[in-house]
């Protein structure tokens, strides 16, 4: 099968990275073969079968990793003739920004090689399942705060003046983002699927499917997206009525707190027990895109709320609890007990009614 939709969904990718990365630079198909072939031989016709949009045919991964190395640096273009720079000339952050490139164009060429070839892949068959498959194959935006700057100076990778600079060591929620991001990719390889910090977002991303990680003390995203619900439950952070913090739920007329469980090791505070809101529901600036909300008390809580969804052991059961909860609702919440033993998050099981603290709209189930 020639031009699958798959392969055209690479096209289509190819084609925008070379139209829209930069669209105050205008790179011609001949300008990108140039830049190519300096490395291997290249040619405007081959480009041209890649981007078409009648019958294209998917480069090979060579092709796919030039892609990623020409596009994840605005030096490739900041003299003509453009030129493709040695990996070894690129920054951390560059190179980050390749790797991220590379694995998005290798995954695409992937389910566009598993079509032509008449295979069905595990996502065609299985993952439609799965709560974090989205069938409109639109962009996936996963937002998370930053770091205070008096965190960031504590941590010399978090410093843009230092050679090891690491952006992602500035961002919070760093585990459950990673545990996330992969996962959505790979269950959506037809989608754009990528992150941002709360500060970072275009305006475009608004209107994309959001998933917000992290509470309302950092992430103003999560705050601004709360505020604009009839939610019964509001998050106190913990620099406000109390140390720790909690979620405040209204029932009947008055008001119930949960808050997460602390104690002492030696001289240390250590978190036994956060408390978690897991949340979904039409995104206010796009209705027909959806806002998914993961945050708790602390980083923990919002891991687990990550991974009660994400968890090959427990995803199935959660999710179908969901499903037969929640059942024709397009707006849902469930506040979550997350247990933490040495450090480590256990993922919680909303079948048990002991890991479910409250469920909005009540009296669903």
């Amino acid at each position: 099968m020639v031009g699958s939709g798959d392969t055209f969904a690479l096209a289509h990718r190819l084609r925008a990275l070379r139209e829209g990365q930069w669209p105050d630079v205008v790179i011609t198909q001949s300008d990108l073969a140039d830049a190519f072939s300096a490395e291997k031989r290249a040619s405007v016709p081959l480009l041209s079968s890649w981007e078409s949009r009648t019958h294209p045919k998917a480069p090979p991964l060579s092709r796919l990793a030039a892609y990623a190395t020409f596009f994840a640096t605005r030096r490739s273009v900041v003299r003509y003739p453009y030129r493709l720079l040695p990996l070894d000339e690129l920054t951390p952050e560059e190179l980050q920004r390749r790797e991220e490139l590379l694995a998005e164009l290798t995954a695409l060429r992937a389910q566009a090689v598993r079509q032509d070839i008449g295979l069905s892949s595990d996502v065609d068959r299985a993952g439609r399942n799965d709560f974090w498959y989205f069938p409109d194959r639109n962009n996936i935006t996963i937002v998370v705060a930053q770091l205070p700057k008096a965190m960031r100076d504590q941590m010399p990778y978090a410093d843009p003046s230092k050679p090891d600079y690491v952006e992602l060591y500035t961002y919070a929620d760093l585990d459950a983002l990673i545990e996330l991001h992969g996962h959505i990719r790979a269950l959506n390889p037809r989608s754009r699927v990528h992150f941002r910090t709360a500060s970072a977002l275009a305006p475009d991303d608004y209107t994309s499917h959001l998933v917000l990680l992290g509470g309302v003390d950092w992430n103003v995203v999560t705050r601004e997206l709360l505020d604009r619900t009839d939610l019964p439950v509001r998050q106190v952070t913990r620099h406000d009525e109390s140390e720790s913090g909690g979620f405040v739920v209204v029932q009947g007329g008055e008001e119930r707190v949960f808050a997460p469980k602390l104690g002492t090791l030696g001289e240390r505070e250590v978190l036994h027990e956060d408390i978690a809101h897991f949340y979904r529901g039409p995104n206010p600036f796009n209705h027909k895109r959806t806002v998914t909300i993961c945050n708790g008390m602390y980083g923990r809580g919002t891991l687990g709320a990550v991974r009660a969804l994400t968890d090959e052991r427990f995803r199935d059961r959660n999710a179908e609890y969901l499903r037969k909860t929640f059942a024709g609702l397009d707006a849902y919440s469930v506040l979550t007990r997350v247990t933490v033993v040495n450090g480590r998050v256990v993922t919680p099981d909303w079948n048990l009614p002991e890991s479910r603290l409250y469920e909005w709209p009540e009296g669903q189930g």
